[in-house]
């Protein structure tokens, strides 16, 4: 499966412009949206699931047309919104089961649909339980087993780490990781980590237009030799902000651990050179145009 977008442009009531001039390939295997809120992701992942119409430019699906082509397109589409719906009186298994149904999912293998999903995301023991009584990380799981329940060849989830604890989000991401290696994927974010740990390509989105689009380590690349670490002061802190982008303090005695990124300099800072990650990169693209934009 393959997604073509070619000058998408979309533009609300009221002059607002959402997404401009967007051009993106989106290739097999798992492809990260990034960028901030408002940076227009949801947009764009709304048309590809042929919720909204664009104002102008072409959106292909495999071929299919996302403007002419809708029921086609949602017949091999999953959706896991940032805003899940449920029935919270609903046990899990009543709930998928009611879903299956609404796909049109006739009786005769049903059941034993539903029950491989809860399996799929480690529900299969909480099948029973109110969905109500769900923890936020199951109930994202229960997310995805409904986007899942019809087969399709292409999943989009917008924001599904938000709000939850770390063991949780880390169980999270390997389930995309191994549905990956069966379907197409689109995650759509602004929690870097879920790019990083996940997706083999993605594009970066920051008021309606596209930044960079590559791969995460050739996005990484770009913040070789920019990526510091550092013992300071707290008094100091406001004068190294004033150079570098700081991408996180922790306490060393009565000093601060620092991790910067930035070709700054500051006088007496004693900078040791790192191994940038995808944060440390993304932070140092993004500050490194809005600097150009302050120029």
């Amino acid at each position: 499966m393959t997604i073509t977008i070619r000058d998408l442009t979309k533009t609300y009531k009221g002059g607002v412009t959402a997404l401009e001039g967007v051009n993106v390939e989106i290739p097999a295997g798992m492809f990260g949206l990034l960028g901030p809120n408002g940076a227009g992701k949801s947009t764009m992942i709304k048309i590809l699931a042929t919720l909204l119409e664009p104002t102008s430019g072409e959106v292909s699906i495999d071929g299919l047309d996302v403007s002419k082509d809708r029921r086609k397109i949602r017949s091999r589409l999953g959706y896991l919104p940032q805003e899940f719906g449920v029935y919270p009186k609903m046990k899990a298994r009543e709930f998928l089961d009611f879903v299956a149904r609404l796909n049109g999912m006739p009786k005769n293998g049903r059941d034993k649909r539903v029950d491989e999903m809860l399996e799929k995301v480690g529900l299969a023991d909480a099948a029973r339980r109110k969905v109500k009584a769900l923890s936020g990380g199951m109930l994202r799981r229960l997310g995805i087993a409904q986007a899942l329940i019809s087969d399709p060849k292409l999943l989009i989830v917008d924001e599904p780490t938000v709000g939850l604890d770390p063991e949780e989000r880390i169980r999270f991401r390997g389930l995309l990781q191994d549905i990956g290696k069966e379907i197409v994927i689109i995650l759509s974010t602004h929690i870097v980590g879920d790019i990083s740990s996940t997706c083999e390509n993605l594009v970066i989105l920051d008021k309606g237009k596209v930044l960079y689009r590559g791969s995460p380590p050739e996005l990484a690349a770009k913040a070789e030799g920019k990526t510091w670490e550092t013992v300071a002061e707290e008094k100091d802190l406001p004068e190294i902000k004033r150079h570098f982008s700081v991408i996180s303090t922790a306490p060393r005695g009565d000093r601060l651990h620092l991790r910067l990124v930035g070709e700054g300099s500051a006088n007496g800072l004693e900078l040791k050179p790192v191994n940038p990650n995808l944060e440390d990169a993304y932070i140092n693209f993004m500050g490194g145009l809005e600097e150009e934009k302050n120029d």
